[in-house]
């Protein structure tokens, strides 16, 4: 196992099972979860729970972050738009692993419409196990955030 980290994650009202089904899964290897989403399926607006859940890994509260949406594109645009924030859309462990290793990202986002819950699973313990590998990686996480790329 992964050394225990603290993890947020946040939904919209779609994705309320597998939300609490990850946490749970999470919370089991050790993690400390802190779980923001809405409890009912009454609709509500996925900008607002990337960007609540991005503003506290953003100020280190958190240091991971994981979310879910229908396609888990917007609420993945929505994280982006926190400064800090690297979040990446995935649904397979490849990319998973990727974005911590290469892209240092921070925040995970999955489409709950778009995989089932044995996937996802399988995606959260890919990102969660990866870490970042550094070197030439660290000059493009550094171009990604604002830094030159001239």
């Amino acid at each position: 196992m992964s050394t225990p980290k603290s993890i947020i994650i946040s939904s919209d009202h779609a994705d309320i099972k597998l939300r609490q089904t990850i946490a749970a899964h999470v919370e089991a290897q050790g993690h400390t979860v802190l779980d923001i989403g809405p409890t009912t399926s009454e609709s509500t607006h996925y900008p607002k729970h990337g960007q609540a859940a991005a503003a506290r890994v953003a100020s280190g509260e958190f240091e991971l972050g994981i979310l879910l949406c229908g396609t888990g594109q917007g609420i993945m645009m929505a994280a982006n738009k926190v400064e800090g924030i690297r979040c990446g859309v995935c649904s397979d462990t490849f990319s998973a692993r990727m974005i911590r290793q290469h892209n240092d990202a921070n925040m995970l986002s999955m489409g709950a419409r778009v995989i089932g819950e044995g996937i996802a699973l399988d995606i959260v313990d890919a990102f969660l196990s990866a870490d970042f590998e550094g070197g030439r990686h660290a000059t493009r996480v550094a171009m990604i955030e604002g830094e030159s790329a001239v």
